[in-house]
């Protein structure tokens, strides 16, 4: 066997995904088994924002300097689905969005119900729970998830900012089955609120023989909800900050890249092709709602940092595994697009991804693809634990110290209207309409010229297709591709 097949070999064997019985966690209790053979597994803290773009981490310095200059950065963090739920669902089961089967925020396709009724029993949580870990949830869960006396499978602890998942003033959060009120005082600002409750959570815990796992997921920067009596004020329909750091960003420039704007779209699908270059002061918008979502991550740089000091005060944080990511990225004027996610294109796709503890080096770049269906089985990895689930992902802590192992990666890139293959060097697209699009990203990293109609790419597209319809509905091993990108 070569090197290219014992690397491959190594990465399927780190995986250790097994199928199995769903078997039945349950909340506010200690873990199902004995905190002994828990021993010397680290905790695991993930820490997830909401409609966060790569570009934005350049305002998150202590999560930068803290997570990220401490481990590792993917510089290539990409998303099965950029929706809030069907990424989150992916995160609790390693799968990609065809295999879990959550399609939308809503029922019937998607949300919680729909999640619940085909993974609530059997995901991340539970797998951890019955591994030993005490394990907490702090801050949205899924969409559509409404307040009730009984916890999701899996959580021993529970503080779920439900229903009002994007309220940033007076919203109730659902403590382990119990509602508490909380109102419009600048104390009660939800991002500052959630990492009060991380702070003492670790507090708490860190000093247990059980590991723990949390889950802390942030409002920012989601536009956020009304009322907002305390100040921003020009935050009207864009994400809200704590009132300290209001303005904080008042002249921010909004980046116009190469594709902002962009003057031709013909080779665009037509959803694409009908939105009208956007005006001046549609831009002035674009802006200043950009400037409110720098000024709300302001809090989640500082929760991240409280967080990081408690685990040092007690002794954890050299055994503590620690993840910052988003669910899905956005839009702020590329390709016309004025706002939103769900597009197959690079500012819907791509994510931040920082992440340090042990056994990862610190400071070092990961360039190789990376997906957010790679997460659970990097923290099943971590936990040792055993999933009841195939995962469509990898453990990404072998990556982090031979990052040779990941190269020439394929993704598959889905949603309802669409599906993708994307390649270190290319992003190819089929729509249901029949339209179809094909970006060289290593001559063209801001997607302006589709060559899906290029005799020039006719290989190439020709590859790629057959790639894509190997991946579409692709389970496990599968799903696990690497190929050398095909050349025109």
């Amino acid at each position: 066997m070569g090197r290219r097949g014992r690397l491959l070999t190594a990465i399927v064997a780190t995986l250790g995904v097994t199928a199995g019985l769903a078997v039945a966690g349950s909340g506010v209790h200690p873990p199902s088994v004995d905190s002994a053979a828990a021993a010397g597994r680290p905790n695991v803290i993930v820490i997830e924002t909401d409609d966060q773009t790569l570009e934005s981490m350049k305002v998150m310095q202590n999560v930068n300097s803290l997570i990220g200059d401490q481990g590792a950065t993917f510089d290539n963090s990409l998303l099965n689905f950029s929706l809030c739920c069907p990424s989150r669902a992916t995160f609790l089961t390693g799968q990609y969005a065809h295999n879990h089967g959550v399609w939308s925020n809503q029922a019937p396709n998607g949300g919680f119900q729909r999640f619940e009724s085909l993974h609530g029993t059997n995901n991340l949580a539970v797998w951890l729970h019955r591994a030993g870990y005490f394990t907490a949830m702090i801050g949205k869960y899924l969409n559509q998830y409404k307040n009730q006396p009984a916890i999701p499978a899996g959580w021993s602890e529970w503080h779920a900012t439900a229903p009002y998942d994007q309220r940033v003033y007076n919203y109730p959060i659902n403590n382990n089955g119990t509602l508490t009120q909380f109102g419009q005082d600048p104390d009660d600002f939800k991002d500052d609120v959630l990492t009060r409750k991380a702070v003492e959570f670790v507090n708490r815990r860190a000093t247990q023989p059980a590991p723990f796992f949390l889950w802390l997921t942030y409002t920012a920067p989601h536009v956020g909800g009304p009322p907002n009596p305390n100040p921003p004020q020009d935050c009207k329909d864009a994400a809200k900050s704590a009132p300290r750091d209001a303005n904080a960003f008042d002249d921010a420039k909004l980046p116009k890249p190469p594709n902002f704007n962009e003057a031709d779209v013909s080779d665009k699908p037509q959803t694409i092709r009908k939105l009208p270059r956007l005006t001046n002061q549609q831009v002035g918008n674009i802006q200043r709602k950009y400037r409110c979502e720098l000024e709300s991550l302001l809090a989640v740089d500082v929760g991240v940092r409280k967080v990081v000091n408690a685990l040092k005060a007690k002794g954890a944080l050299g055994n503590t595994l620690l993840v910052y990511t988003s669910d899905n990225g956005f839009f702020h004027g590329e390709h016309r697009i004025p706002g939103d996610k769900q597009r197959p294109y690079e500012e819907s796709i791509r994510v931040p991804l920082e992440m340090r503890g042990p056994g990862i080096p610190q400071g070092v770049t990961i360039s190789p693809l990376v997906v957010n269906a790679d997460l659970a089985p990097t923290i099943v990895d971590a936990a040792n634990a055993t999933p009841s689930l195939t995962m469509d992902g990898l453990s990404l802590l072998p990556v982090v110290r031979h990052p040779a192992m990941d190269r020439n990666r394929e993704l598959l890139v889905e949603e309802p209207t669409y599906k993708a293959i994307r390649t270190p060097r290319y992003m190819y697209v089929e729509y249901n309409t029949g339209e179809r699009e094909l970006y060289d990203l290593q001559n063209d990293p801001y997607e302006l010229q589709s060559l899906h109609n290029s005799p020039a790419y006719a290989s190439v597209r020709q590859t790629l297709k057959t790639r894509l319809h190997n991946l579409e509905n692709c389970a496990g091993a599968s799903c696990r591709v690497f190929q050398p990108d095909p050349t025109p």
